[in-house]
């Protein structure tokens, strides 16, 4: 009964959220801004009231969380790293019911590292309803807003897939799409296979994992049904790719930005000209290397502000990404603001000499699953032999986690794959600033 009753308030919740949802994009630039800026400064107030890391900054600054009233005024707050968060995510943990009731959800992000972050019930349920601004393209793509089949392929323990399984615990909604999901694990034919008998009006996955897959049924001359649109998230598409794909099998692609920090960042329109920033739900500022502001146009770090997550509270996290946001309007009449494609967040995929491809999102399912592992990276010399560089929290560690690791890396790569593995006591991020959690020898000739 406990499950009815639970039902019921996740659909509460959902609902109470979701009217106007389709208009928020297209509203006038002052209202975004009103929307946004009220956020901001009931966010201020409850990281001031309830978050132990922000209750000491406030105090020992001399900073009057009643003078922060715009989004703009976020900028007194100093920058926050990953590294500060992680060395000890619980005073980023607000200590009110909501916090005490949110959900854990792990994030490797630009260094590698894994970093737990804590969503609150209310906001994961909200996010649903927010979701409907996505949801307003996929279906225009489709032709019809409810029913149409949706197949998503994820890597076994995706943070898609821990969403997805809350939601089906904590609602009901008679209306979802129809879904599918398969693993980056299972076999290219198996995949194609699926595609066929499913026949999905829209497929998500990764953008590297979908640009290899097409590249390869195009070589490969492989019947394979088109869906209506194509979704990457996660990483990134190369623009040859998106070209290629269109070209080729005349299938749009869209992309969702997001990351376990913030749900809902940006996600691009039928126009195709970048994302459209969540403006009211997440703050998005662009900055050098100094921490200073960059005018648009120009490219930089990006700097996020949740502003619905109750959780773990993040103000002016710097989250990893490099872009920019545009100062023209989209074509399509939304007056969210445009960030720019994403500077080096398209992955290495690794061959196999059997014609199979392994995805790095997978290989970062069996790191993220030992919380001994605090940096992990697998390469790819020849094209059965590994390094597998590991960095943990002293040797002892080291040993009682490198055994299982590497048995698991094999049942993926195959028994004829030799990984060679070390302890390391740092790895470092390659030019740039990103880290890379696999680097592989690149794709065979034709496949580029």
């Amino acid at each position: 009964m406990s499950g009815f009753f639970d039902r019921l308030r996740g659909n509460a919740v959902v609902f109470a959220n979701a009217r106007g949802q389709r208009r928020v994009p297209y509203l006038s630039r002052r209202q975004l801004e009103t929307l946004r800026d009220k956020r901001v400064r009931d966010l201020v107030a409850y990281a001031a009231a309830t978050v132990p890391f922000y209750r000491d900054l406030f105090r020992q600054k001399a900073i009057d969380p009643r003078a922060i009233r715009t989004a703009a005024d976020l900028g007194v707050l100093p920058l926050l790293s990953r590294e500060e968060v992680r060395a000890d995510p619980r005073r980023f943990l607000s200590s009110s019911r909501q916090g005490r009731d949110a959900v854990a959800f792990v994030t490797s992000g630009t260094t590698g590292t894994p970093l737990t972050v804590f969503h609150d019930q209310h906001s994961l349920l909200a996010n649903i309803a927010f979701g409907e601004r996505e949801r307003a393209v996929v279906t225009g793509a489709c032709g019809r807003g409810f029913g149409y089949r949706e197949m998503a392929i994820y890597y076994p323990g995706s943070t898609s897939g821990k969403v997805w399984d809350f939601y089906r615990r904590k609602t009901w909604i008679p209306v979802r799409p129809q879904r599918l999901v398969l693993s980056v694990l299972d076999p290219y034919e198996q995949v194609v296979a699926a595609v066929n008998r499913f026949r999905p009006d829209v497929l998500i996955s990764y953008g590297s994992y979908l640009e290899t897959l097409f590249r390869i049924v195009a070589l490969q001359g492989k019947a394979l049904h088109h869906p209506r649109l194509l979704i990457y998230t996660a990483d990134a598409m190369s623009a040859e790719g998106r070209r290629f794909i269109g070209d080729t099998f005349a299938i749009p692609t869209v992309s969702h930005y997001n990351a376990v920090e913030a749900f809902k960042i940006g996600f691009v329109c039928e126009a195709g000209q970048g994302f459209h920033l969540h403006e009211d739900l997440c703050h998005v500022r662009i900055v050098d290397r100094a921490g200073n502001p960059v005018p648009d146009g120009q490219a930089g770090e990006v700097v996020i502000t949740n502003l619905v997550n109750r959780g773990t509270v993040l103000l002016n996290y710097r989250l990893g990404d490099m872009a920019s946001i545009s100062g023209a309007a989209c074509g399509c009449g939304r007056s969210l603001r445009l960030l720019s494609e994403l500077d080096g967040r398209k992955e290495d995929v690794i061959f196999l000499p059997n014609g199979e491809f392994i995805h790095p999102r997978a290989i970062w399912g069996v790191l993220k699953s030992r919380e001994e592992v605090i940096q992990g990276q697998l390469i790819q010399h020849e094209p059965l032999i590994f390094e597998l560089r590991l960095v943990t929290g002293d040797r002892d560690a080291y040993r009682r986690v490198v055994d299982g690791i590497v048995s698991d890396l094999q049942r993926m790569l195959g028994r004829a794959a030799v990984i060679e593995h070390a302890f390391w006591p740092r790895i470092e991020t390659a030019k740039g600033g990103k880290f890379r959690p696999v680097i592989a020898l690149g794709a065979p000739r034709g496949l580029t």
